[in-house]
């Protein structure tokens, strides 16, 4: 007996101390300059591959396309007909005819086009000028070949360029626009070339201007916003590292999103534990004991949101859409090093500061805590007196809200939309409608067995929507090669309506029935439409996969059945409403034109990937003051602890995703709009007042089955246990 006394002291004492090892670890009174160390090293070594993610970054047709659609058959087989090249189409257009002095200059640009050979123009390649009609002509057009290869993205806008110091501007009634597929690869080019600084510093000023409002502070916002910039410089790295190693696909759209995901998801994390610890400055004198603790606490529900959304992400790999399944490990690689720089390099810093970087505002020991008298403990108060009205109105006025997806249009962005603000291939395109059959410049391609080359040039001459005369073989491509042939064909419509698809599928139908031809359709048009149906097949198998995964997470961390059941109820609900307020603004604000095929499916992983957080960080303090004071007691705490947090985590989140609003193109500002609403309306309706209400309502039955259903924390709802004596440390 004597020795059990003598060993049950110690064996308190160990198990009282290990909690706080992996805090203590990041922020010991020497680990946490330890802790800096590593990070400073890790950065000197990865900061050079960071600035060099947009080397690698894929932004031709096969890193969007599906690998099994047969426009990406048809890239592939036509690599070997001729070099990888777009045109870009030249327009001439006077409106009361082309003048004498008109044709000389359109005649001297043509020749002098056909000798550039500056960023990849394939001059000598020239076709043109080609005139609408030979007596009395209006308009004419050049097509210029422009080489993209591995470099293409780099030099598009560059050579354009070279173009237009050639063709010169439009003036005299004389109009000069530059557009076809390589006038608007141009366009798109110039846009993401300024992708990742004007993200960066939106993003940035979002955040600066967040954190001093919530933190009222000069000194500590500054904290987060160098371990927000830490992680980015880190995932920026690892995802160069992997796109030139591993082969990960990495585009424009995914290296903004990166951006906006680190700063948005990594200052939440932050302000997560920044709260926390100035809980627990509170109630201790050390402040090495104070950050350990609160890691402890608040360490668990940050790595779970992480690890809802990096898995959410990661599900991203079943779509077929190269675009979106390269996107999820980009993103889930950003959200790892998020949460990792949030537990050690942002623990590490804000205790070498000391208690001072709170200041105006600094945390004394033995101060009240603020929170429980603060504007969400009488939020709850009011939520408390009539909780099932309260969140039976929410809900009806939710599911209201979603009435507004009736005006989703979400079938796709022709090239005339896609941009906010007019370009000058867009102008040119609508030019060269009126002048010339609709689809110049962006032909459907055929490849077939050369032995059934007639035949299938001939059923696409029935098949209708094509130019008869335009059926061929086109200059510059070898006859034949392996077996096989390319032909062209000019569809009459636009390349980006829904006609021209409509050809699309009437001339593959056609072709297919071509025995022994193994004929293929591919195009611009033809890559639009697949990449439309891969959309809809993403949107059919991702979502639900997602809603699983995250089930599957909450109903793990919170060890119950029906609070995870109605916590996804209610982020579907408050996805529905998010996407109908968006669809009614885009309609009646905005006036956009239409969504992306891919638009729902982004704004539902974002918004319940990055949603999610704020349910982890309300439910697992729930859970952590239900087992003490009884569930509708714990939610009233929890509430009145963390709704500060979670509207100031909304509110940064929401103005990092806004921030996508800065770039002129209508997909990144409506992903913006769509996200940023729906984090404000789940941050501030849902998560505070709905989620509140429903816990409120039905008390410890939300933790069915587990045993804390029943005992609830083994006291009656609303009884505060006896708190636990600080032991300071000086």
């Amino acid at each position: 007996m004597a020795a059990g006394a003598h060993r049950e002291p110690d064996e308190r004492h160990r198990t009282a101390r290990a909690p706080h090892r992996p805090g203590r670890l990041v922020c010991g009174r020497r680990t946490k300059w330890l802790t800096v160390l590593l990070w400073l090293v890790a950065l000197a070594a990865l900061a050079p591959a960071a600035q060099r993610l947009s080397d690698v970054q894929d932004n031709d047709a096969l890193s969007w396309l599906p690998d099994s659609a047969e426009s990406t058959r048809v890239l592939k087989v036509a690599e070997g007909f001729r070099d990888e090249s777009v045109t870009a189409v030249v327009i001439y257009a006077r409106e009361g005819g082309l003048t004498a002095a008109d044709r000389e200059r359109i005649a001297g640009a043509a020749d002098e086009l056909r000798t550039l050979r500056d960023h990849g123009v394939q001059g000598a390649r020239t076709r043109g000028p080609v005139f609408d009609r030979p007596a009395e002509p209006r308009a004419a057009q050049i097509a210029v070949p422009i080489t993209m290869d591995e470099r293409g993205w780099e030099r598009i806008a560059p050579a354009v360029d070279s173009l237009r110091e050639i063709t010169g501007r439009g003036s005299g009634g004389l109009a000069v626009h530059i557009t076809g597929p390589g006038g608007t690869a141009a366009d798109f080019a110039e846009v993401y070339a300024g992708i990742d600084s004007t993200l960066l510093l939106a993003a940035l000023a979002v955040v600066v201007v967040a954190l001093l409002v919530t933190y009222r502070s000069p000194v500590l916002l500054l904290v987060p916003v160098l371990a927000a910039v830490a992680a980015l410089l880190t995932s920026q790295a690892l995802v160069y590292l992997l796109a030139r190693h591993a082969g990960l696909t990495v585009n424009g759209q995914s290296a903004g999103i990166l951006t906006v995901l680190v700063f948005g998801a990594g200052t939440d994390y932050a302000l997560l534990l920044v709260a926390r610890y100035r809980e627990e400055l509170r109630r201790h004198r050390d402040r090495h004991e104070a950050m350990a603790r609160a890691l402890r606490r608040a360490g668990p529900a940050i790595v779970a949101s992480g690890g809802t959304v990096g898995i959410s992400m990661l599900v991203l790999l079943v779509a077929e859409m190269n675009s979106t399944s390269g996107l999820g490990p980009v993103c889930a690689v950003g959200v790892a090093v998020a949460v990792l720089a949030m537990l050690t390099l942002l623990p590490a810093l804000l205790v070498i500061a000391g208690r001072w970087v709170f200041w105006p505002v600094v945390p004394h020991y033995g101060s009240p805590e603020p929170t429980e008298r603060g504007v969400w403990a009488r939020a709850g108060r009011r939520i408390e007196r009539r909780p099932r009205t309260v969140w039976g109105v929410t809900a009806v006025v939710l599911a209201a809200l979603s009435l507004g997806i009736t005006a989703l249009r979400a079938e796709g962005i022709d090239n005339a939309d896609a941009f906010t603000r007019t370009q000058d291939s867009v102008t040119g395109q609508e030019l060269s409608a009126r002048y010339f059959p609709a689809g110049s410049g962006s032909p459907l391609v055929v490849v077939a067995e050369a032995d059934r080359a007639g035949e299938v040039r001939r059923a696409v001459e029935r098949a209708g929507g094509v130019v008869p005369a335009s059926v061929g073989r086109p200059p510059g491509v070898a006859p034949e090669r392996d077996g096989r042939v390319l032909l062209e064909a000019t569809p009459t419509d636009p390349a980006d309506s829904a006609a021209a698809e409509e050809t699309v599928e009437r001339v593959r139908a056609a072709v297919h029935a071509v025995p022994g031809a193994r004929a293929l359709v591919g195009g611009t048009t033809a890559a639009t439409l697949d990449a439309e149906n891969a959309s809809a097949r993403d949107n059919r198998v991702v979502i639900p996969l997602v809603l699983l995964v995250v089930l599957g997470v909450l109903m793990l961390l919170l060890r119950a059945v029906l609070a995870p059941l109605l916590l996804i109820a209610t982020v579907v609900l408050s996805f529905a409403a998010a996407l109908g307020i968006s669809a009614l603004a885009f309609r009646h604000v905005f006036d956009y034109a239409g969504e992306d095929t891919a638009f729902p499916l982004f704004t539902f992983v974002f918004l319940v990937a990055l949603g999610i957080d704020y349910n982890i960080f309300l439910t697992t303090r729930v859970r952590e003051e239900s087992v003490r004071r009884g569930t509708r007691q714990g939610t009233l705490t929890a509430l009145a602890a963390t709704g500060a947090v979670i509207t100031s985590a909304g509110l940064v989140l929401a103005g990092t995703f806004a921030a996508l609003g800065t770039l002129p193109v209508t997909g990144f500002a409506e992903i913006g709009f769509a996200v940023a609403a729906g984090v404000l309306l789940d941050t501030f309706v849902v998560r505070s007042v709905l989620v509140t209400a429903v816990f409120l309502d039905l008390g410890p039955r939300v933790w069915w089955p587990h045993p804390l259903a029943r005992t609830d924390g083994g006291r009656r709802a609303g009884t505060a246990g006896p708190r636990r004596p600080d032991t300071p440390r000086d």
